[in-house]
């Protein structure tokens, strides 16, 4: 697949989470973190990580003609990720087993984003 496309997938992926987790922050959120996304201490948050990943998912659409854009934007994606990943394997014991699809999703969505930059770069 051309990283053009591997791209609009990535983005369209990211934003559409984002979208999620603005609009039904609890749902998506509860396996994730568990009760604490039925609050509204969760659920500020989960808005506020919703509103990150909506942003530079769209970012990262309208930058996949830019070669030197788009392969910042998807490191950036990519950090974005893997502190995720790390955050949740950290908190591991206050969240649900659920938790650890999250820790798995953010991981590959972490590696995903590098190698992205790397084809977008080229």
């Amino acid at each position: 697949m051309p990283a053009a496309a591997q791209g609009r997938a990535y983005a369209l992926g990211r934003a559409a989470l984002g979208a999620g987790l603005l609009l039904a922050p609890e749902r998506l959120g509860r396996p994730w973190i568990g009760d604490a996304a039925g609050t509204p201490g969760g659920q500020a948050a989960l808005r506020g990580l919703g509103v990150r990943d909506l942003a530079l998912g769209l970012l990262l659409l309208g930058a996949l003609g830019d070669r030197a854009a788009a392969p910042r934007l998807a490191r950036a994606c990519a950090i974005s990720d893997g502190v995720d990943a790390a955050a949740t394997v950290l908190a591991r014991d206050a969240i649900p087993a659920t938790g650890w699809g999250v820790v798995a999703l953010a991981g590959g969505a972490a590696v995903s984003g590098l190698r992205l930059a790397g084809a977008l770069g080229r």
